[in-house]
Formats: C-alpha cells, sequence, structure tokens
C-alpha cells in the first residue's frame, strides 16, 4: 500500500508536473486579464489614459513634455497591450497543453513557454515597470499607480521561467 502512495506521489511530485501547474496558472491569469480588458474595456482604458497623459503625476515641466493627450494614440497603446496580453495567454495555453503530452515533447514545451513568459516579461517589465512607471511617472499617481501589479506579474513570470528551466532528472 506504501509503496503504490509513493508511486502515485512521485508522479505528481515532480518538475515536469510543477512546470504544467504553473504555465497553466499563469496561462489562465493572462487569459482572464486579457479577457477582462475586452470585456471591460473602460476601466483600464481610463488608466492607461491617465498613465500616458501624465495628468495625476507631480506635473513637473521637465517631465511633461512626455505626456502623450491624444486619445487615439492613448487607445491604440491600449489595445496593443491587450493584443500582446492575448497572444501570450495562446501561446502560455499552447505550452501547457504540450507539457501535458509529456516528454517527448517537453523541448517544444519549454520553447513555447519561454516565449510565453518573456512576452510577459517585456510587458510587465518593459512597458509597465520602465516605460510606465519610469517614462511616464506612474509612480507618482496616487491613483493611477500599476507598479506593484506590475512588479507582481513580472516576478511570478520571471520565477516560472526559472522552474521550466531547470534540469529534470529522469525518474523512469
Amino acid at each position: 500500500m506504501a509503496n503504490t502512495w509513493q508511486g502515485r506521489a512521485g508522479r505528481f511530485g515532480n518538475l515536469p508536473v510543477a512546470a504544467v501547474a504553473l504555465t497553466a496558472t499563469v496561462a489562465l491569469y493572462t487569459a482572464l486579464v486579457a479577457f477582462g480588458n475586452i470585456t471591460d474595456f473602460g476601466t483600464n482604458q481610463q488608466f492607461v489614459r491617465h498613465v500616458l497623459a501624465m495628468d495625476t503625476t507631480f506635473k513637473d515641466d521637465d517631465l511633461m513634455w512626455r505626456a502623450i493627450t491624444d486619445h487615439t494614440v492613448q487607445d491604440i497603446a491600449y489595445v496593443a497591450i491587450i493584443i500582446w496580453e492575448a497572444v501570450a495567454a495562446l501561446v502560455l495555453i499552447a505550452g501547457t497543453v504540450l507539457w501535458l503530452r509529456g516528454a517527448a515533447v517537453r523541448g517544444a514545451a519549454r520553447r513555447l513557454t519561454t516565449v510565453g513568459l518573456v512576452m510577459l516579461l517585456l510587458l510587465f517589465g518593459m512597458g509597465f515597470i520602465a516605460i510606465g512607471g519610469e517614462w511616464f511617472a506612474m509612480w507618482q499617481s496616487a491613483k493611477w499607480n500599476g507598479l506593484q501589479a506590475a512588479e507582481r506579474n513580472f516576478v511570478v513570470a520571471a520565477l516560472v521561467l526559472v522552474v521550466i528551466h531547470l534540469p529534470v532528472r529522469d525518474e523512469t
């Protein structure tokens, strides 16, 4: 009885299973974020507009020249973010499917998952932390500051990226 339980636990207690769980979790989260941005377009549209307009920052003359106040340009940026999120979610869903298919496609699963995670690192790291946070001084806004959420998403994507690239010991 103990050997049967240990055998079953061993199958679920290995790195590829963790890779499936982590990839699936990030895929679901990213898909839900994209879905929310599509179905409740106006909420985060306002967020992007305020960040790009820099209208709730300290309004330092040395920085305000960076502001983008044209609603069309702001909306194009927001739609681009949503498309990026949706594509990243689809890539991560495909990566999850490949992880589930097993050892024969583990390399492909790792590569596809890496692409999706790097997309998220670019979105949250470069897009929100660097460009939104620093270039558009989002850190100065008490109301329209998404740095904590961006940092959390960046760290989660980076952690999953590290885990999926750990060497897998063949446990056959």
